[in-house]
């Protein structure tokens, strides 16, 4: 696999598309982190970690949707920085997202955070996804 983020933003919206309640992914350290600002910001409704000492170990994601009218919470989830083509941000040139209400992850050199967290503390980094 040449892009684990990808993959992991993949399953997400193909589980979302055929409304599954539960998505099952490999594990890694920046997906699990990207797991919990998901959480953090509501666009899912849980999550689990089951580490194995010789596997991977994997990540259950539980999916959110809308109670009334059975909608996603995620919109629309999109790659930014891929493999073949990186896409860095300054501090000052960080990208808004839905002029404020999605959410910008990117990989810094404190860890991975969302843009406003970025944008406080004056840290940039390479953009990994846009979430709405």
């Amino acid at each position: 696999m040449t892009d684990p983020i990808a993959d992991y933003l993949t399953r997400i919206r193909n589980a979302m598309t055929a409304n599954h309640r539960v998505v099952e992914l490999p594990a890694s350290n920046i997906k699990k982190e990207m797991t919990k600002i998901l959480h953090d910001k509501g666009y899912i409704q849980g999550y689990k970690f089951e580490d194995d000492v010789n596997v991977q170990g994997t990540i259950k994601i539980a999916l959110k949707y809308n109670p009334v009218t059975k909608a996603p919470a995620i919109v629309h989830l999109e790659r930014v920085s891929k493999p073949g083509l990186r896409k860095y941000a300054k501090a000052s040139e960080l990208p808004r997202v839905l002029n404020g209400l999605g959410v910008a992850i990117l990989s810094t050199s404190v860890g991975v955070m969302t843009d406003k967290e970025a944008r406080t503390q004056n840290i940039g980094g390479e953009v990994l996804c846009y979430v709405y």
